[in-house]
């Protein structure tokens, strides 16, 4: 119960610790926290952070505004441990990055003491929340909250303020070939392409072809119901010539408990029963539907 209270009190609390201030004044009071200027030699780039790629134009263009009206909203640091006058940043890698770009000698800080686990919650959410990590920063992110801190994906998702089935997809990326993470990883595939390769048997060469031919997501949508079509169609068993009372009651009766299309095919060495959903987020929710039970 403890640990559900901090998380949910992490989320809440991050707007106020990382949120927009307004012009800067020498010093000011962020929510309680004293916010100040100090060199920017005193900052450190935290080597947990999720985010592990910075474009190079989003950092100039970024510097550029800052030549121009400055750092508008302070970093979130932590004090360094073993250490005087250094500071290990939790939240603004990419402002500091730019600030040193734009020449800046000093910078805005808000100092929160936070624990090694909750550096790490606050720069994946801090991240997050600001959509600044590709789709495989974000799963890796996700995936370290599993797996250091006993985090469900519920609780990502409340905390990062996303729905289940998003945590739930972008978690699945994880699964995708080397080959294919190094096309997201390098901007020439989205998440939307991503998760639509997650369907297909042999995502690598599809992958291949998006890049190739320049597909959007829609369209592999289509490749991806079309192959998993033929693929159903070959493998279906042979269906009885006119389906019997008790086999359409079951239909409609799982039909009306998911909310999506079944049907039952009874076959000679046994059937099968196909459910027919549009959207991933369908297919999670009879996923979590099934974990339950």
């Amino acid at each position: 119960m403890a640990e559900e209270t901090h998380r949910s009190r992490l989320g809440r609390g991050l707007a106020a610790l990382i949120g927009d201030v307004g012009a800067q004044t020498e010093p000011t009071h962020e929510r309680g926290r004293a916010q100040r200027r100090v060199p920017i030699e005193f900052l450190k780039a935290n080597p947990r952070n999720p985010r592990r790629q910075f474009s190079e134009s989003e950092l100039e263009e970024l510097a550029g505004s800052i030549r121009e009206r400055g750092i508008i909203q302070p970093i979130v640091v932590r004090t360094a441990r073993g250490a005087v006058d250094s500071f290990e940043i939790i939240a603004g890698e990419r402002r500091w990055r730019a600030a040193q770009r734009a020449g800046l000698h000093d910078v805005p800080i808000v100092v929160h003491e936070a624990s090694d686990s909750e550096a790490l919650e606050i720069a994946i959410i801090e991240n997050v929340q600001r959509a600044d990590l590709n789709p495989l920063e974000e799963a890796t992110g996700y995936q370290a909250l599993v797996d250091e801190h006993k985090y469900t994906q519920d609780d990502i998702a409340k905390t990062v303020g996303k729905s289940r089935s998003h945590v739930a997809n972008t978690l699945r990326l994880l699964r995708l070939p080397e080959s294919v993470k190094a096309y997201i990883r390098g901007g020439k595939l989205t998440a939307g392409h991503a998760r639509a390769l997650l369907s297909l048997p042999d995502p690598e060469t599809a992958a291949h072809d998006i890049v190739t031919r320049g597909l959007n997501v829609r369209q592999v949508e289509s490749i991806a119901q079309e192959r998993g079509h033929g693929a159903r169609k070959a493998k279906k068993p042979v269906p009885q010539a006119d389906k019997d009372v008790d086999t359409r009651a079951l239909e409609k009766r799982l039909s009306d408990a998911l909310g999506l299309a079944v049907t039952v095919e009874h076959g000679r060495n046994g059937g099968v029963v196909q459910i027919q959903y549009r959207e991933l987020d369908q297919l999670d929710d009879v996923i979590r539907r099934l974990e339950k039970s």
